[in-house]
């Protein structure tokens, strides 16, 4: 009897940006699933990371982007397996406008990206991101899919 899974491993792999505008301020916004958060996505078969990051940030605000420096990668061991890659960023055109994906979309203060953010695993990648430093800062968690609460309205966690 085979151990062996069928098939290649199944991994979601994600990117997420700590995009900065000429201020310094840090771009946000409010998922209507995990709350206040930087933006980000799933990448896309066939999608470089920086490709992805620079699609999902115009999607979700409206604002163009440079990617600059890999900073972070955290992985969440839970099903389904979650990579993420976290990267620094300039805002380089655009407007802020609102999507699918971003109920508000804000400039805050580096100060302020902490107090917004609810979901521990979102708070713990803004932080780090945050943080900077010269070296990549890795990360490895399980969190289960059980759902967060916040305000009135039930929001899925990322996992």
């Amino acid at each position: 009897m085979s151990n062996a899974r069928p098939g290649p491993p199944l991994h979601i792999v994600a990117v997420v940006g700590l995009v900065r505008d000429t201020a310094g301020r840090v771009l946000m916004i409010d998922s209507p699933w995990r709350g206040w958060e930087l933006p980000g996505g799933q990448v896309e078969e066939g999608e470089s990371l920086t490709d992805a990051l620079a699609r999902e940030v115009r999607e979700e605000t409206g604002i163009g982007i440079a990617v600059g420096r890999l900073a972070i990668v955290h992985s969440n061991l839970a099903s389904p397996a979650k990579v993420i890659f976290g990267f620094d960023a300039t805002a380089v055109d655009g407007a802020l406008h609102c999507s699918d994906e971003s109920l508000a979309v804000e400039w805050v203060t580096a100060g302020a990206v902490l107090e917004r953010i609810l979901h521990p695993a979102v708070a713990r990648r803004a932080a780090d991101l945050l943080a900077g430093g010269d070296r990549v800062v890795y990360r490895a968690y399980a969190r289960s899919a059980a759902a967060d609460i916040r305000g009135s309205g039930v929001r899925n966690p990322e996992a």
